[in-house]
């Protein structure tokens, strides 16, 4: 036997015998019998928990999902809630406004009554600029159309006759003032329209 011939021998013989005292590693004498990776119960434990993985991902998406819509459900009412709560602030103001209304043209009409030197003058003229204040306050505007086209959603025909200089269909003289807040009317204004 040649010298390379034996060195190789030499190799073999302690690479089989280092093979023969390291230890196997865990689950390598299965996969070296079986073929493939683990022990038929190893398989399915690891089957199992990849199936409880999967269904556990599931239910948190279903939740999530929930979770999401029941956020969306619960914007949607509280925007609904503020919008009727305006609403209805809204509504409360309008009612009050037209209650208050024939005050302030009772005032309106003593201030127009009264005499120049009277003492009561200022006192009037000072409740009737506060209760005007306050309807502003509120966002309730007066509104005098007197020179505008007449507009039956606005305005009130008291009486329909000719006036000199001024053209049909417009508004001649206001009686009464309207008020509106915002795009509504709370109280057209009253009004002669020109023939």
């Amino acid at each position: 036997m040649s010298d390379t011939e034996q060195t190789i021998e030499d190799h073999a013989e302690r690479s089989a015998g280092a093979s023969q005292d390291a230890p196997a590693a865990p689950g390598a004498a299965g996969a070296a019998e079986e073929g493939h990776g683990g022990s038929e119960p190893e398989r399915d434990a690891l089957q199992g928990d990849v199936e409880e993985l999967v269904q556990a991902l599931a239910k948190r998406d279903e939740y999530l999902a929930l979770a999401q819509r029941t956020q969306a459900d619960f914007e949607n009412y509280r925007k609904r809630v503020a919008k009727e709560a305006l609403a209805a602030q809204r509504k409360g103001a309008a009612k009050l406004a037209r209650e208050l209304l024939p005050a302030l043209d009772n005032l309106d009409r003593a201030l127009e009554a009264a005499a120049e030197q009277d003492p009561l003058l200022e006192g009037v003229k000072l409740v009737r600029g506060e209760l005007h204040a306050a309807l502003a306050r509120t966002g309730i505007e007066s509104f005098s159309p007197k020179g505008e086209r007449f507009d039956p959603v606005e305005h009130e025909a008291m009486a329909q006759q000719p006036v000199d200089g001024v053209e049909g269909g417009l508004v001649a003289e206001v009686y009464q003032p309207g008020y509106r807040m915002g795009e509504e009317i709370i109280r057209p204004a009253r009004v002669l329209v020109a023939a």
